[in-house]
């Protein structure tokens, strides 16, 4: 891609996002984020009507008389959005490949994030860190943000989810929203004895738990310091083999290729059983790490997915 068509493509992934968010996003992401936090303002004396629930305990037996803590909502956040762009989110069937479905999703919330004058960050990765941004604000700062996560050249194709959590919890000191965007398809490189995790038939249960077992602690510990939400990438490919005779396919982060018949319908069945049962098994660790997934198909739009889900927990919020 020359820069005369990635400034195109950064120019256009802009004025899309923004009418998302000025159609369906800024509403939905005010009213679930903001006020999520609370700052320390001052201490004071207690006065009637006070939350019991604020006294200062320590201060109170000090100076003989309660005192209690005054907070103000914490009106800024930041936002990270953490990017896989191993070689297997260079993958689409259709007209946009995982990464550039994604860079359309993690624009539009960083766009929702700006207009409320919040801070975006991004962290790109593959099975090392590729890129990190620090938290900042403005046009400026958004446009370069799309444009890394379009153009960026990784340096290797794996993946390793849990060294890319790591390095956020180790450089993200301040509780943060956190947006990881990936397809959840592994190779782990040192993390795990394991194969890459791939759609292919030949992939066993054992396989895939050995290497997901890592990548669930992670989460779960990145969920209890910031507020992670995982947004799994999907290709309707990836689900279903077509009938097309003898096939080799290859694994686009480790390279190894295997040989099916596609042609036969015992084949292509148990490909879609292998893929359901990926897809179960991942569900189940991540509602056990207590972490919502939202699952994004490249063929379907995002945009009522993710008001949905910002609409749904603003609803648990109030409840």
């Amino acid at each position: 891609m020359t820069t005369t068509e990635l400034l195109a493509t950064v120019r256009r992934v802009e004025v899309r996002t923004n009418r998302l968010v000025n159609d369906t996003m800024v509403g939905a992401y005010l009213s679930h984020f903001k006020g999520r936090g609370m700052d320390f303002e001052e201490l004071r004396e207690y006065m009637p009507g006070d939350d019991v629930r604020n006294i200062d305990w320590n201060v109170t037996n000090r100076m003989g008389r309660p005192f209690v803590k005054r907070f103000r909502e914490e009106r800024e956040l930041t936002m990270v959005l953490a990017l896989d762009i191993s070689a297997s989110s260079a993958f689409g069937s259709l007209r946009r490949s995982k990464r550039e479905f994604a860079a359309e999703i993690a624009a539009t919330l960083a766009m929702s994030a700006t207009r409320s004058s919040d801070k975006v960050a991004l962290l790109l990765f593959t099975d090392q860190v590729e890129l990190f941004l620090p938290p900042r604000k403005g046009r400026r700062h958004i446009l370069r943000v799309i444009r890394e996560m379009l153009a960026h050249e990784p340096k290797q194709r794996g993946t390793n989810i849990p060294a890319a959590l790591g390095f956020l919890n180790h450089v993200v000191h301040r509780r943060a929203i956190v947006f990881l965007l990936t397809d959840f398809l592994h190779s782990y490189g040192n993390a795990s004895p394991g194969p890459a995790v791939t759609l292919l038939p030949s992939d066993t249960e054992k396989d895939r738990l050995r290497g997901n077992r890592d990548t669930i602690q992670e989460i779960g510990l990145t969920h209890s310091r910031h507020d992670l939400v995982c947004l799994h990438l999907h290709d309707p490919r990836e689900s279903t083999l077509p009938n097309a005779g003898l096939l080799t396919i290859e694994d686009a982060e480790t390279g190894e290729l295997l040989e099916i018949d596609s042609a036969r319908a015992s084949v292509r069945e148990r490909f879609v059983r292998t893929n359901a049962a990926r897809l179960a098994e991942l569900d189940r660790a991540l509602n056990r790490a207590g972490v919502e997934t939202l699952r994004f198909s490249t063929s379907d739009s995002f945009a009522q997915i993710l008001q949905r889900f910002f609409e749904t927990r603003r609803g648990r919020r109030r409840g």
